[in-house]
């Protein structure tokens, strides 16, 4: 029985009148933290001034952007779309079953729901390119361990949010289906499944825009697609010809974003004095997914057996891995872990500190004018079009080997990830207190403090520490491309066939990722 409101009020009101001092603590913790961390790796940034030059140079050894053998990176960036959409229709396949498993509201036990939330923890925490790393060595070089890196690492993500909406669907309808006498899964399928529909397929749509950045580097590591002619281009030091694969890739993932957003407004904003039309596009919408599907598995030469039989080969490369080795490497493992902390953190606080203006003008109810609205819009969409460990490779050569290349790369990709989110937080506000400064005669920095970032802040603290626990997770694989932290490590050990302590490094890595996980949840329940 729910508590009334009279009764949940004096409860609150503590609540929120503590939250300003349990603001400022947070925010007094998290700059010392962000000092340390920035002393621990070395990071001064009066010295990156003087690196400026050397981008500046290596930009220019980039121009112009050329494309040898462009037939060849056009069947690469097919290849790795289609990746994405597989990678991704099997996590959904896998993630609508688990999802029911863990959800609390229709888990068969209790057991079951921990055991369902935990595999979806595991599958979150693990890296996509670590799963690549590791599927290209128990089954070769290919795109079929990409996919199923993809797909993996989906899990984590879309198990989460399918779970999340099954939590949140209405009692009622389940009640009056079993009032009919079905079983378990008619239960389901009536009464659950069309209450949560919406929120799959908006997963579903941001899961795919996702896993298109992701499949571009998987090739950095022999899992298929565009990646591998990049990195090949990078290795040559032929940095036109890797300009010129960036900007095809620039162009795939803008398209891709363009039609994502078409496909949410057609799924996701029905009308209603065009039901007909509605469905009509919905249907479009699956059939055309069904055959892009289809199309994946014949275009990149995957047999459905495939996708049943990696089991086997690749538990045989994950056993070796058990028991994990912790005494190889030492003090090393240690500093390492604390390194890929101290990356994740500095870069969260440089992009929190570059996203929100940037997040702002992006605002449509808020920039000064359409100019600053598409600047920022557009400096979004390239900034988030550019995944991170590309541009780690370009500060890593810019900049050299180490952590201060792996801060700069996350801390620009920052700017696109939390200024998106912030300027769609800002565009969702309440607008009666904007037109209560404007009509008393505030001008636009008074309604943007009195008005605007008091609405958003509780939005912009969420969306800053779910940013803390992307960047943490991203950093430990920066290693591959010598921008510091953990992953190097990790990855010398799996090319050296040391699989023990590779053993050692992913559970050290899956403790930080979910030790912050958890923090940064925790952190956000005292605060939103």
């Amino acid at each position: 029985m729910s508590t009334p409101l009279a009764e949940r009020a004096p409860e609150a009101a503590p609540r929120r009148a503590g939250l300003p001092g349990r603001l400022h603590t947070v925010t007094v913790v998290a700059v010392v933290t962000t000092v340390a961390s920035a002393w621990f790796i070395d990071f001064v940034p009066t010295e990156l001034l003087g690196g400026v030059d050397e981008v500046a140079a290596l930009v220019a050894r980039m121009l112009p952007p050329r494309l040898d053998g462009p037939a060849r990176i056009g069947v690469l960036a097919v290849e790795t779309l289609l990746m994405a959409v597989l990678g991704t229709v099997l996590a959904t396949v896998a993630s609508i079953p688990l999802a029911f498993l863990a959800a609390r509201n229709t888990t068969p036990h209790p057991a079951v729901h921990t055991v369902a939330r935990a595999v979806i923890t595991f599958c979150r925490a693990m890296p996509d390119l670590l799963f690549a790393v590791l599927f290209v060595r128990a089954l070769g070089i290919g795109v079929l361990p990409g996919i199923l890196a993809l797909a993996l690492h989906s899990i984590g993500m879309l198990g989460k949010l399918f779970a999340d909406a099954i939590e949140a669907t209405d009692a009622g309808p389940r009640e009056a289906v079993r009032s009919t006498g079905v079983g378990y899964l008619r239960e389901m399928l009536n009464a659950v499944v069309p209450q949560v529909v919406p929120a799959w397929v908006a997963a579903f749509v941001y899961r795919i825009d996702i896993n298109l950045r992701m499949s571009v580097v998987l090739g950095f590591v022999g899992a298929g697609g565009i990646g591998f002619a990049l990195q090949d281009a990078l290795r040559g030091l032929i940095y036109p010809r890797a300009l010129g694969i960036v900007l095809v890739i620039l162009a795939i993932i803008v398209a891709m974003e363009l039609v994502a957003i078409g496909i949410r407004r057609i799924l996701l904003t029905p009308t209603a004095s065009h039901p007909r039309r509605d469905r009509a596009a919905r249907a479009v919408a699956s059939a055309a997914l069904a055959g892009t599907t289809i199309a994946a598995l014949v275009v990149l030469k995957i047999n459905p057996v495939d996708l049943l039989t990696w089991v086997g080969p690749s538990i045989e490369v994950f056993a070796r891995m058990v028991p994990p080795n912790f005494d190889a490497l030492g003090g090393a493992l240690f500093e390492a872990a604390l390194q890929t902390v101290a990356i994740g953190v500095v870069s969260t606080a440089i992009g929190v500190v570059l996203s929100i203006p940037v997040g702002i003008l992006a605002a449509r109810n808020v920039t000064p004018n359409a100019l600053c609205y598409w600047i920022a819009r557009g400096w979004i969409l390239v900034v988030r079009a550019i995944p991170e460990l590309i541009l780690a490779v370009v500060f890593v050569a810019a900049l050299g080997l180490g952590p201060i290349a792996g801060t700069c790369a996350l801390a620009i990709g920052s700017i696109g990830f939390l200024a998106k989110l912030v300027a769609d937080a800002v565009e969702e506000i309440d607008p009666g207190p904007m037109e209560a400064v404007r009509s008393v005669g505030g001008g636009w920095w008074k309604t943007l403090t009195a008005a605007v970032i008091p609405q958003a802040m509780p939005a912009m603290i969420g969306s800053s520490l779910y940013l803390l626990d992307v960047n943490v997770r991203t950093s430990t694989i920066l290693g591959i491309v010598g921008a510091g932290g953990i992953g190097y490590l990790l990855f010398e050990s799996i090319r050296t066939l040391n699989f023990d302590i590779a053993g050692a490094i992913v559970l050290v890595i899956f403790v930080i990722v979910y030790t912050i996980e958890r923090l940064s949840g925790w952190i956000r329940s005292q605060l939103v």
